[in-house]
Order: structure tokens, then sequence, then C-alpha cells
């Protein structure tokens, strides 16, 4: 695959971004395209390794290594080398129903295990499947994928995130009939509210294959939450088989003193009603201009807080993360093919420290108290540094450091901490099992709830995840769903 001696010829070469203190003056994305022969050279390094690891999809360590919905990387990369885009498109496909989104907003776990990246930097592999899908965006390649009959049967998927859209396209392939049921005011649940616009741009990205998918044939039905606005029971009588693609929403949140304060918000309240006011053009009600900010907790989210708040023209800025800083280089019991947990900053730590001179985290640290003023707003967050030592259990747990308290001030909290599961009103109305976790019960690979003809798949399967897992689910369970309407299956 790819030039013999690509990885020898070529270096490794990221696309370029517009400079942090310039792309903080808008909610635009900042990435700068790659001119065709830089990329094509960049195929060229994917080294005909004989057992590639891009794309096996496995978990290490309770981490993936390698691509979760199989991409055929070494193909493409190799039709990419010698300029056959659309062909590149259509093995692309096979494996991805919106490479669009991968190509943004996935961390490549396929380059962490990239043969290439045991001596050398890795392939581009993230940024090459992005080219990929926004040359066939340019050239007209992707059109609604009609099915070739219908067969009558009518499919409710609840949730339009990426596992629900990815069932969705699948079951329609299919020639089912699908409804896709979203409780916000638009479809593309996570990626319409859950990811800022610089990271994911609606109108020109979401948008466009939203609107492929309903001349497809896909039906969507928003500002309904099956459960409160429609009985769930009501699904269950009017659709041959339901799949539920519910998310993992609700917010771990951080029971200490001063909780109850005013201006302390969940981190995907603080996203979600900040990319609406980017939508509607309005002024978004949780706003950080001219606050200090301090965010609790790192992570995808995390960031993008950082970002969100630098664009709103916060004051200062502060991101508390708990575990200790990563190494700069793999560490001895963290080898390839695992995840490379190495220390790095993502655009919103650039743009922190383009604005305020550093990095914005402080690891090892953890807050202990909210402390507020006398309107009962919060004015400020006690920290102590941790250090993390093996309970009587023999499991590590963060221990706090005697004077090392430091106390923050702040008009604005965001717990950006991860989350515990889907919510589970919907859950307890339909009856379903559930695991130690709150997950919906359905095994991997059969999707199958307790209810005959109810699927899960996606975060409220499995727990908070990538989005390409969440399509390996979609598609794992439009397959299951389809075997058991029809009794066989095409779908791969």
């Amino acid at each position: 695959m790819g030039k013999p001696t690509g990885f020898i010829e070529f270096l490794r070469e990221a696309p370029s971004e517009l400079e942090p203190t310039q792309r903080i003056r808008n909610w635009d994305e900042f990435h700068l395209p790659m001119p065709e022969e830089r990329l094509r050279n960049q195929g060229a390094r994917c080294m005909d390794c004989g057992t590639p690891f891009c794309h096996t999809g496995t978990v290490i360590s309770g981490m993936a290594s390698g691509c979760p919905i199989n991409n055929l990387i070494p193909e493409w990369n190799d039709l990419v080398y010698r300029g056959l885009w659309k062909e590149a498109l259509d093995r692309l496909h096979k494996t991805n129903n919106f490479p669009e989104f991968t190509g943004r907003v996935c961390p490549a776990p396929c380059e962490g295990s990239c043969v290439l990246g045991i001596h050398n930097p890795p392939v581009t592999i993230k940024n090459i499947e992005y080219s990929i899908a926004e040359k066939g965006w340019e050239s007209g390649w992707i059109t609604p994928h009609l099915p070739e009959k219908r067969t009558g049967k009518k499919i409710a998927v609840v949730g339009s995130g990426p596992a629900g859209l990815a069932a969705a396209e699948q079951l329609n392939v299919a020639g089912h009939w699908v409804t896709v049921f979203e409780r916000a005011d638009r479809p593309g649940g996570l990626l319409m509210y859950g990811i800022p616009n610089m990271k994911l741009d609606k109108e020109q990205v979401v948008l466009r294959r939203l609107n492929v998918l309903e001349q497809a044939g896909i039906k969507f039905v928003c500002n309904t939450e099956i459960g409160k606005d429609m009985p769930a029971e009501q699904l269950l009588r009017e659709f041959d088989a339901v799949v539920l693609c519910i998310g993992a929403t609700r917010p771990r949140d951080l029971a200490i003193e001063g909780r109850d304060l005013k201006g302390i918000h969940f981190a995907m309240d603080f996203l979600t009603a900040n990319t609406k006011a980017v939508l509607d053009q309005t002024e978004t009600p949780l706003s950080a201009t001219g606050k200090d900010v301090v965010i609790i907790g790192g992570g995808d989210t995390g960031t993008d807080c950082v970002g969100t708040s630098i664009r709103h023209g916060c004051n200062s800025l502060v991101q508390l993360e708990i575990m200790p800083q990563p190494p700069l280089e793999r560490a001895a019991d963290n080898p390839w093919p695992e995840w490379p947990k190495v220390y790095k900053m993502d655009y919103g730590q650039e743009e922190a420290a383009a604005q305020f001179g550093q990095d914005p985290r402080e690891y090892l640290t953890t807050a202990t108290k909210f402390e507020g003023d006398e309107t009962g707003h919060i004015k400020a967050v006690h920290t102590v540094k941790v250090q993390w030592e093996r309970n009587e259990k023999g499991a590590f747990v963060p221990k706090p450091i005697p004077g090392t308290e430091q106390v923050h001030p702040t008009q604005l909290v965001l717990l950006a901490m991860g989350f515990l599961g889907p919510e589970q009103y919907l859950l307890d109305s339909l009856g379903l099992d559930r695991d130690v976790r709150s997950n919906i019960k359905a095994e991997h690979g059969e999707y199958t709830t307790a209810i005959p003809g109810v699927f899960a798949a996606g975060d409220c399967r499995r727990g908070q995840s990538l989005v390409v897992w969440a399509l390996n689910e979609g598609r794992g369970a439009a397959r299951a769903c389809d075997l058991y309407l029809m009794g066989h299956s095409d779908l791969p």
C-alpha cells in the first residue's frame, strides 16, 4: 500500500491551522485544506506493513486500538497516493457512513496503532480520511443512498446522534421506513449540540449530511422526547422495531460544599446553550464573557469548554485535572499498539496558552469546596493537590496533600467530569434491564434487549465512548434489527 519507499522519502505533515489568536475571533472551523500533492505524499507513507493494526478495532487496556469501525485504511491510503479519489471514497463508505464527522472529531486511535508509528511519526490517517470525504462532497459524489425496494417495515430510531444516524441510514438502505425521534429542536444529537461549531460546523457539515439522509427517505421528528412527549408504549404499537440510541447524557456531579451556588453548570448545558445561540444568532444565556472560569475535568468536553470560554472573552481560565500530567513519550507500560497516553495540547489548550501564556491545566488537583458571595453566587473554588495511593482494597485513590490548598477566584464553574449513563425514565417506562453501570443491558454484537424488537446501541449500551464506537454500534444494531425483521440481512 502506498509507495514502497514513501515512509522513507516523506515526513509526516499535519494540516495547517489558523493561529489561535485569529481563530478565537469566531465560531468557524479553523483547519486549512492541504494541497492534493502533499496529501498524496502523506498517503504514500502507508508502508505496506504486511499486518496492519490501524484497522483492527480492538480494545487494549480499556482503550481503543485501531479503528473501531474497521476502516480499510491501507487501501484508501493507497488509492489517495494514486490519485483515485472516488475509489477511495467508495472504499471509505464501505465501513463508515459519515467520514466527514470522524475525520474531524475522532481522536484517531488508528494513528496510535499505525505500524510506522513504532519507529517514526505515524501516517496522517485522520486528515486523509477528512480530505477524502471533503473531496467527495465538493465533487458531488455523495448523494442520497436510496434502497432498491421497500420492505414495508417501519422502524423507530430514538436519538439522532452518531449511533442513531448510522442505524437509520443502514436500515433505510435495507429498505425499511425509518423515523428518527429527537428531543432537541434540531436533529444530530451530540453532533449538533455536544460538539462546538468550530470543531464541527453545523450548517456546512452536519446539516449537509442530514439533508442527504432526508432525501433518501429517512424522517426526522424533533421536539419529541420519548417517555415524556410521546409514551414509549406507543412506539411498540406503531412500529415493527425500535432502536434506542439515546446516549449517556447523565453528567457526573461533584457533591462538595457549595454545590447549590449559582454559576455552577454542567459542561454539556454550557456547550448546548452556546451552540444553540450560535445557530439562532442570539446571545447565550450561559456566557463566560468577562468572567474567571474554572473548568473541572479534562477530556474532549473539558477542552471544548476551554475553547468556548475563550471565544466568549473570559477574563481568566483554569482547568483542574485530577490525574497526573502524561509523559512526553510513551511510558514502558504503554507500548504500541495501545493508545499513546502522552502529553499534548488540544486546540482549546493551545488557544488558552496563546491568550493567557500557559497551558490552563493544573494536574493532580481536585476541588474541595465552592465558596459563594452574599447573593448566593459562586465566587471561588478551593482546591488541593493530590497523590494517588492504593487503599486497603488495593485500588488507587487520590489522597490530599496537606499544605497544597489554593483558592481560585471564579464567577463560572463548568463540570466536565464525564457521564454516568443514559437517563433512566425511558428505561423505566419500558421496563428494560440494566447492567451494573445503569446502561441498557444488551450484548455487543447482538444489541437485543429483553423486549423483542427493541434494540440498543451506542453510549446508552456501552457507556460514554467515542463517536467511532457509536458508528460501530449503530451499524451493528441495524444489522441485528434487519435480521430480526426479515430473517436474513445483507447489511455489513
